[in-house]
């Protein structure tokens, strides 16, 4: 490979310099484990940097949203706003002094069975040089919100006014006095859909698909309880809190799926949606409930149940990917087919030859957390009986 250059061996090369990385960076260095971050962009916590909307906030309370060896002080909002989880994140990484090499791509990522050890290739995005990295053990912590996913949908290249993912969204205040359609119900869409209505603009949302939606509260009291009940009592005393604290939502057109938000949390990658008040605008009508989307033609859209209505904005809150598996070579136990872990937690951190991954489990910042943990001690016990 042409203009490569051949860096010095590390110990551990964690990818990604997200909550998850930075997790893990610095629960090795409380070890005196040396580690490197790899980031693909040119900050550490891109994500909340350049691709959440303005109004966001943890969506839960502080205490399930630190990273190891370093509390909320109790000053801190009990929902943290996104600037200052994000000067956090940057405390964070300066008070554990973070190696991080910032603007470095990974093209590829193997493991060199002659040699024992994993061999990263990374662009270099200061000057487009490829730099080869050799390490022993490689942490990926990429997040699962790596790429946007734009749905295809017939005639959405033809629409004529703007069509913007939720990542490039940023505030309601530039669409006052417009029609907008949102497309996509989960935690972004609905909150989208309530910045937008707080602004003025003519809001309507795609539900395609059945869902739980629960108050922040509601799932606080969700988290506790299933530490001391089994899954279905637990799913039963949320459901009638829901019940209390909703009504009936169906004819509004939100349907409840026939399994708990807590089952399906468990086993499977849906979580329910945390209502910030978009359920309120909903039902006072601020807020329209369409199905799924049939076709658009120009600025027409036409939706399952025959009607067109026509739109001047499109914001698709339409979810992200991983993309591990583009880099990641060779592996077959640790990392599936769609970029998240294999197996289901507690077993979800460890594959083999060294090769981790936190945060890929869909268990948010107190996942990143534990995973870095638990990455962090198994490798520290190994490393020291290697030395």
């Amino acid at each position: 490979m042409e203009n490569k250059r051949v860096m010095g061996e590390e110990v551990v090369v964690i990818v990604g310099a997200g909550q998850s990385g930075l997790a893990a960076a610095a629960c090795l260095t409380e070890l005196s484990v040396p580690c490197v971050i790899l980031e693909r962009e040119d900050c550490i916590a891109s994500l909340w940097r350049s691709r959440c909307y303005d109004r966001v906030s943890l969506h839960l309370q502080k205490q399930f949203c630190q990273l190891p060896h370093a509390p909320h002080p109790p000053e801190t909002p009990m929902y943290i706003p996104k600037q200052d989880f994000i000067r956090y994140l940057e405390d964070y990484a300066a008070r554990f002094r973070l190696r991080i090499n910032l603007q470095r791509k990974v093209e590829s990522t193997k493991y060199d069975e002659e040699a024992g050890r994993w061999r990263l290739v990374a662009t270099n995005g200061e000057d487009g040089s490829m730099e080869e990295y050799v390490a022993r053990y490689v942490v990926v912590a990429t997040g699962e919100n790596d790429e946007m996913v734009v749905p295809k949908i017939p005639g959405l290249e033809g629409f004529s006014g703007p069509v913007v993912h939720s990542s490039l969204y940023r505030s309601g205040s530039e669409y006052k006095g417009k029609s907008v359609l949102v497309v996509g119900c989960g935690n972004s869409g609905m909150e989208v859909a309530l910045d937008l209505a707080e602004h003025g603009a003519t809001t309507h949302i795609v539900v395609r698909n059945k869902f739980h939606i629960v108050t922040k509260e509601i799932w606080v009291k969700a988290m506790i309880l299933s530490r001391l009940f089994p899954c279905k009592v637990v799913d039963t005393v949320i459901l009638l809190l829901c019940h209390l604290e909703f009504g009936s939502l169906a004819k509004y057109g939100i349907r409840r799926p026939a399994k708990g938000p807590l089952y399906l949390k468990e086993h499977t990658p849906v979580y329910p949606v945390l209502d910030c008040g978009t359920v309120k605008k909903i039902k006072s009508g601020d807020i329209k409930v369409l199905p799924a989307i049939k076709h658009i033609e120009g600025n027409d859209v036409t939706f399952s149940d025959g009607r067109t209505q026509h739109f001047d904005a499109i914001v698709l809150a339409t979810g992200y990917r991983s993309t591990v598996k583009r880099w990641l070579k060779g592996d077959d136990s640790l990392i599936d087919e769609t970029g998240m872990a294999k197996q289901t937690h507690p077993n979800n951190w460890k594959g083999r030859n060294g090769l981790y991954c936190a945060g890929l489990s869909r268990r948010g910042i107190y996942g990143s957390a534990e995973d870095a943990l638990k990455i962090a001690d198994d490798i520290g016990d190994d490393y020291k009986h290697t030395q």
